[in-house]
């Protein structure tokens, strides 16, 4: 017995989207944006308020802007140069997310979910780049 399988499909594929990378790259953008950007009202104030240096928490504000800016651009731009910001956006991230988690939110796992999860956003998109 023979069986026709002239019609039958050699593979099954599901569809891709090319933009979903916009999916995990806006709200991660938009959280460093929105948390980042304040702190140039205040930086004295803000570093006062968590004991650390005024530099410290300057550049983590810079980082913080850096990230979301970093991120919004390196999706934009094509090639390398697009891909290396995406990369260094991502590095910020988690240098930023490392630093909270360890000097605020370490103890209980309860109530750094949220932050652990900007910090492997962060690192897959170090690792990942414009590839994601």
């Amino acid at each position: 017995m023979t069986t026709d399988t002239t019609n039958a499909p050699t593979s099954f594929a599901l569809p891709t989207a090319s933009w979903a990378h916009w999916l995990i790259r806006l709200p991660v953008a938009a959280t460093f944006l929105y948390h980042g950007l304040p702190k140039f009202a205040d930086l004295a104030g803000g570093a006062g308020y968590m004991g650390l240096p005024l530099a410290v928490w300057t550049l983590v504000a810079l980082g913080e802007a850096f990230a979301g800016l970093g991120l919004l651009a390196g999706g934009a731009l094509r090639g390398n140069p697009g891909d290396l910001l995406t990369r260094a956006a991502g590095a910020s991230i988690a240098i930023i997310m490392t630093g909270a988690v360890v000097l605020v939110h370490l103890g209980p796992w309860s109530g750094m979910e949220f932050q652990v999860l900007l910090l492997a956003s962060g690192l897959f998109f170090a690792l990942r780049g414009n590839r994601a």
